[in-house]
């Protein structure tokens, strides 16, 4: 298997893996199937904001492995977002009991293993299963992104971002669906037609089109999503009592049938928190580890401008402290332009059964750096439990390549019981908060009203929406003209369609800039508190 001797790549190894400041323990290193103890591989807690990929075929571990991540993470009190899709890892709030194949297991790898449960949140979307509802409104959610699940192509989704644009400036709030049906029933209609010819760029026939599309989401049950209170990205952020940070888990077993809805929403909260969060460069540990799972969903069939969106938020939410895994078959999932940002990797076993699965294990051996390793025979004899390692030093160079047996977890690696986790989301401190659905006046009340005897004319639908207030537990970003705001700029170049580009560079008003500090050409959202 290796080109060096046993003893050669064990000193390799560890000579690789030996890092001044604190880490995330990975397992030990495995030479010509035997285990090492005296090997051990890790990856450096301040370089997990550069991103990393949990990659293998179905059954290999990874969720195992996200779970043991998670585990040391929040013990190092760094707060862990993990999307749960199969509500395996809701075992985190459960600690686990012991037996003498986990021992022998542990022993083996100089793990000293110790049973533990930990701070867990539970939030579902919409309510929609256990866990703490989670809600976006629908102009925090924005038009690129609301465009993705609602399936239209770039000219609809122009479209969509002036109709976005046109609520905004008449000052007609989108909090949920019916406010956004509102709207666009209002402008096909005959007292909306004279503002939808201002418009520009928004055909009738369109403005149709997005509007059935609509009603479609709304028939499929996916209303309860939007609306308010709205979820704070920033509550992501805690940590408990004790200092370890809170894992959260945002449970999807009752939507796995709605793949495009739930890693939109992924992808919103990493928006949000891009928006909201300010730089602070380079520190010893991250603000937070994002786990994206079941990435492939995000990017299979997306855009030009949603992929560079993406991109762009990947590459630059490093800066605001936090770190993205994208958890995921294979790297052929995922966009070379993304790839290319992913510096940690923990890959199991991958299965060569057709000739596709062939060309994926190929592009898969060439993702890693020059290595010791058959890497076609490895990944596909690793046993569960095992994956190819490489990751970021702290002088920013990739280690050694080596083939880990992984650490085990010390809480249940499984669901928890019911019980168990009704009791963790009774005593939620959000649930107070987000657990009850309000409807304030919006859009759709306005519309209602302007429809009366008395009909208003010109702007007056509704007042103009103030600048939002700074978010109350977090400093606003900042911006120093350059570097960043540039880069935002020029993804927005790709991202913002056509009819919308040529609004913002027209308006000089406050809402204007927000939109451009917008990577996703959201508006900024007032906060709940």
């Amino acid at each position: 298997m290796a080109t060096k001797t046993p003893a050669e790549l064990i000193s390799k190894i560890q000579a690789g893996y030996t890092f001044s400041g604190s880490s995330i323990a990975l397992g030990a290193a495995m030479v010509d199937g035997e285990t090492h103890p005296e090997a051990q591989v890790s990856l450096p807690l301040a370089m997990m904001n550069r991103h990393g990929l949990v990659a293998g075929a179905t059954g290999t571990g990874k969720t195992v492995t996200l779970h043991m991540m998670a585990e040391q993470l929040s013990t190092a009190g760094v707060p862990v977002f993990m999307a749960d899709i199969k509500g395996d890892l809701t075992g985190l709030a459960t600690a686990a009991e012991g037996s003498e194949k986990l021992t022998a297991r542990t022993q083996a790898l100089g793990q000293q293993w110790e049973s533990k449960a930990f701070p867990v949140e539970f939030l579902a979307l919409g309510g929609n299963g256990n866990g703490v509802p989670v809600r976006a409104t629908i102009t925090s959610f924005g038009p690129i992104l609301l465009a993705r699940i609602l399936d239209l192509n770039e000219t609809q989704e122009s479209s969509l971002q002036l109709v976005f644009h046109y609520a905004d400036t008449k000052g007609l709030e989108l909090f949920d669906l019916k406010d956004l049906r509102a709207v666009i029933q209002f402008l096909t209609s005959d007292e909306g037609k004279a503002d939808l010819a201002d418009l520009g760029g928004l055909s009738k026939a369109t403005a149709g089109v997005i509007l059935r599309n609509l009603i479609t989401l709304d028939a499929q049950g996916m209303s309860e999503f939007f609306g308010m209170p709205e979820f704070d990205t920033a509550e992501l952020l805690r940590t408990a009592p004790d200092g370890r940070g809170v894992i959260t888990c945002l449970e999807l077993p009752s939507i796995q049938d709605k793949p495009l809805l739930f890693s939109t929403f992924l992808m919103w909260m990493l928006a949000d928190l891009f928006r909201e969060l300010p730089e602070v460069g380079d520190a010893d540990k991250p603000k937070l580890v994002f786990f994206f799972d079941e990435a492939h969903l995000l990017f299979n069939g997306a855009s030009k401008a949603f992929l560079n969106a993406i991109t762009q938020t990947v590459r630059l939410i490093r800066s605001k402290g936090v770190g993205i895994f994208f958890v995921t078959q294979t790297p052929k999932d995922v966009p070379a332009d993304v790839l290319a940002q992913l510096a940690n990797r923990v890959q199991h076993a991958l299965r060569a059964f057709t000739p596709e699965d062939a060309k994926a294990l190929k592009a898969t051996v060439t993702t890693f750096p020059i290595n010791d390793y058959d890497l076609a025979e490895v990944l596909t004899s690793a046993g569960i439990g095992e994956a190819v390692v490489t990751v970021m030093n702290e002088n920013g160079a990739p280690t050694p390549v080596a083939l880990t047996r992984l650490r085990a977890p010390g809480s249940v690696m499984g669901p928890s019981s019911d019980a168990a986790v009704k009791a963790v989301i009774a005593a939620s401190a959000l649930l107070p908060t987000y657990g009850t659905a309000v409807d304030p006046v919006s859009a759709y009340e306005k519309l209602e009203a302007s429809a009366a005897p008395t009909p208003s004319t010109g702007p007056a639908l509704g007042t103009p929406l103030p600048p939002p207030p700074p978010p109350a537990s977090l400093p606003a970003p900042t911006n120093d003209g350059g570097g960043m705001a540039s880069d935002v700029i020029g993804a927005l170049g790709g991202a913002l369609g056509g009819g919308l580009k040529s609004m913002v560079r027209s308006m000089g008003s406050s809402l204007g800039r927000n939109l451009m500090r917008d990577i996703f050409g959201t508006a900024p959202r007032k906060r709940r508190r």
